[in-house]
């Protein structure tokens, strides 16, 4: 396959209320040679980290629930999501994000963490990319309730939870998160619980 060949051509702001969503046409040169010119829109809303605390001992992981206004919209009855902690970067390094993240959303103040990798969550529509981390997590580690921050407007349950329990939710659709089954499966496939 050859080189993928890109120029933008001219890029619209659509929107800044959230994030940024930009309507952006481009020239495209395809693999028989030819010059294609698209129209699409994608949503920037900055870069993420996302991180799964686990017990070895215990075979807990910590996760979270939430209220997510677009799962609503699409049909989930109470808008409510079961999901590992994550954030948005702003101005942190992923490393620095997924433990922010964890003490603001679980309470557990974690020291060492392991980036397993990155991932595109939906590259169709969204710039997004994730850095995926895990980090094993103990009862002493425990600083606050955790629950997010209120000025942000978070309102976050901590579950914590037995990893063999999560992953029956999996099969019964009972998580449904991208990005937790993800990290999920990779515990599970690296046999860490």
């Amino acid at each position: 396959m050859q080189e993928t060949k890109v120029s933008i051509e001219k890029t619209e702001i659509l929107s800044e209320d959230w994030y940024i969503l930009k309507k952006v046409t481009f020239n495209i040169k395809k693999e028989n040679g030819e010059i294609e010119t698209q129209t699409r829109e994608a949503y920037d809303r900055g870069n993420g980290a996302v991180i799964l605390l686990y017990n070895t001992e215990t075979k807990n992981v910590i996760l979270t629930r939430q209220f997510r206004l677009p799962t609503y919209i699409n049909g989930n009855p109470d808008g409510m999501l079961i999901e590992a902690c994550a954030g948005l970067l702003d101005n942190d390094n992923p490393e620095a994000c997924a433990k922010k993240e964890a003490e603001e959303e679980t309470g557990y103040k974690i020291s060492k963490i392991k980036k397993i990798f990155e991932a595109y969550m939906s590259p169709g529509s969204v710039t997004e990319i994730l850095h995926f981390f895990i980090a094993e997590y103990s009862d002493d580690m425990k600083i606050h309730e955790g629950g997010g921050l209120e000025e942000e407007g978070e309102n976050i349950e901590v579950l914590q939870m037995q990893f063999d329990e999560t992953l029956s939710m999996i099969d019964k659709g009972e998580i449904k998160d991208a990005k937790t089954i993800i990290v999920l499966q990779y515990l599970r496939l690296k046999n860490i619980l």
